[in-house]
């Protein structure tokens, strides 16, 4: 593993290019053999900064006199890809989709800190089937071993540095993206443990073993986005929350048994620790996310999370986002009728899901034609249900597939044509019956709401 990271890097230092840039201007373009949508996007953080449509030859391009320096990312659905930009780029690339990631190559003034950072994404994708194995040792051999890995990468790094191929930012942000990982790494490491150990206790670690604590940055506008840093921050955040109220949650078994203690406790440790402001909004916005959608939480507990949050976070962005989440999950709490949501048959009428469900038990489950094996798998698992519980209707709402698919799908497999229906508008779906995960089935009796957060495949 060690010599394949260094053959990697070490051709990616082959033949730099250490042009200045001294124009303000930023040029990005590419070729997308095989594309899967006629569409580029660039943002920056989560904001739309342009976006162009493939020509002929599926080629397409960006060009500014001016930007904000810093990472970016591109994003030709379904897959997405940093790139780094500054002031007088002129950047190619060339991918195929059949191999988003692999066959992505830059070239041009500002490749050397984009392959770099493509290559160190690539590596710990790599990489991760060693790390994995390694949480099975004792936390000494595993933080040396850890370590080693973290300096290959920044001996490559370093490499860069004295060919003069990046500048003072780049730097920056490669350093952060692989010592961020390696911190990640860390955190994870007593929990991973404890599950694969023989023991299954949180054994007693070395005092020294959070020592990259003390040089932490919550005040870094340009990691906000950085996905080793922001996942690092997700698990620091995890990990502080754990440990410091392990007691008061009523942890047994590696299981919080008070889930609104400990995500009030995750909201209280972001708004003191982190400074940047979009970083916490997005750290607020994923417990709130990971609360409301996991917990399955009383609606009194609810509540009480949502005017925590509220309290604690004034003003995020997320804001509307998350009431909305919460309003949805308020209105599919039990013995609450089905919202009034339309779907169409087979015939093309428009029929109400309370209407559907106005007698008797009934099950909703959803799939996508998009989705083939989800498909299969599912369709495979309501047979069986509709043989073992007769006392149940089960019917299907489908989403994101044209009504020709649809219909087709429905024939090919000899579906019941009265217990399929599809929804026109996906989101207004996801609004009123908060469909996640896609295993995810609604149990009502004569229209009402008996179990909104029901499994398909645990539930029965």
């Amino acid at each position: 593993m060690d010599k394949h990271l260094l053959y990697l890097f070490f051709c990616l230092l082959v033949g730099c290019n250490t042009g200045e840039k001294s124009s303000p201007d930023v040029f990005f373009a590419g070729e997308i053999v095989n594309p899967t949508s006629r569409h580029v996007v660039l943002y920056k953080g989560d904001k739309v900064i342009d976006s162009v449509i493939l020509d002929e030859h599926d080629r397409f391009s960006f060009s500014f006199d001016s930007i904000t320096e810093g990472l970016y990312h591109f994003d030709h659905a379904p897959e997405l890809q940093y790139v780094y930009l500054e002031h007088g780029d002129s950047l190619m690339i060339r991918l195929n989709t059949a191999d988003f990631d692999e066959s992505l190559v830059f070239s041009g003034k500002g490749e050397e800190i984009n392959n770099f950072l493509l290559e160190l994404f690539l590596a710990t994708e790599e990489e991760t089937p060693l790390i994995n194995s390694m949480y099975r040792l004792e936390a000494d051999e595993f933080t040396h071993k850890i370590d080693s890995l973290k300096s290959l990468k920044l001996s490559a790094l370093a490499n860069l540095e004295r060919e003069g191929a990046v500048s003072e930012n780049e730097r920056k942000i490669a350093r952060a993206s692989i010592v961020y990982n390696y911190y990640t790494y860390k955190e994870t490491y007593p929990f991973r443990h404890k599950k694969l150990s023989h023991g299954g206790v949180m054994e007693k670690l070395p005092e020294d073993f959070y020592s990259y604590r003390k040089e932490l940055d919550f005040a870094n506008k340009d990691l906000t986005y950085l996905r080793p840093y922001y996942s690092f921050m997700v698990n620091h955040i995890q990990n502080l929350s754990y440990m410091g109220c392990s007691k008061a949650c009523g942890i047994e078994g590696n299981v919080v048994k008070n889930q609104l203690h400990f995500n009030e406790h995750k909201l209280h440790l972001i708004d003191s620790l982190v400074i940047e402001k979009e970083l916490k909004d997005n750290l607020f916005r994923y417990v709130a996310f990971n609360y409301l959608l996991k917990v399955h939480d009383t609606d009194a507990n609810n509540k009480k999370f949502i005017s925590k949050f509220h309290k604690l976070s004034k003003n995020n962005r997320h804001i509307d986002e998350i009431d909305e989440l919460y309003r949805g999950i308020e209105n599919i709490q039990p013995n609450k009728e089905i919202p009034d949501l339309y779907v169409s048959n087979t015939h093309g009428d428009t029929v109400s899901l309370r209407e559907i469900a106005k007698d008797g038990k009934t099950v909703f489950y959803f799939w996508s034609g998009e989705e083939k094996r989800h498909f299969d798998h599912i369709m495979k698992r309501v047979a069986k249900l509709s043989s073992q519980k007769p006392e149940y209707k089960f019917v299907g709402i489908n989403f994101r597939t044209g009504e020709a698919m649809w219909k087709g799908l429905l024939e090919s497999n000899e579906l019941d044509l009265d217990l399929q229906y599809r929804a026109g508008d996906f989101e207004e779906l996801m609004r009123s019956l908060i469909i996640y995960p896609l295993n995810k089935c609604v149990i009502t009796e004569d229209a009402l709401i008996v179990d909104a957060f029901s499994d398909i495949y645990t539930s029965f």
